[in-house]
């Protein structure tokens, strides 16, 4: 299992990422700023996990959402808040060509599954207590 990041590795990670300048990529043809289901011409073999904010210590998080104003799930600008839903069941994953960062994570319905993916912006990341 991937290493845990609590909220301060996810911006120190998202930070870094930031700092560099790695102009386009493939990994960046369909616009990921808010979430979307995972596009079939992302390229998996072009990404590694390198942690999880999955809690370690509670096997079923909560489904709570972050979602501030006028903000819904869908929303690009909506806050990256690692302890609510749908963030605490992500894995975080970059792009190894260009070093951009991504959540992913899977989400299940009573007939479907759907993998979804979203850029990490570090202007969006909140540490926000349950």
């Amino acid at each position: 299992m991937p290493d845990h990041l609590d909220t301060a590795s996810l911006i120190a990670l998202a930070r870094r990422a930031e700092a560099q300048d790695p102009g386009p990529c493939t990994c960046t043809k369909t616009p990921l700023d808010g979430w979307q289901s995972q596009p079939l011409s992302l390229d998996e073999t072009q990404f590694r996990e390198v942690g999880t904010l999955m809690p370690e210590d509670e096997p079923e998080p909560t489904f709570s959402e972050y979602l501030p104003g006028k903000t819904t799930y869908w929303s690009p600008d909506a806050p990256i808040a690692p302890r609510y839903f749908p963030y605490n069941r992500c894995g975080v994953w970059e792009c190894t060509s260009c070093g951009r960062l991504y959540l992913r994570y899977t989400e299940g319905g009573g007939y479907f599954v759907d993998r979804r993916i979203r850029a990490v912006r570090l202007a969006l990341i909140e540490d926000v207590p349950l």
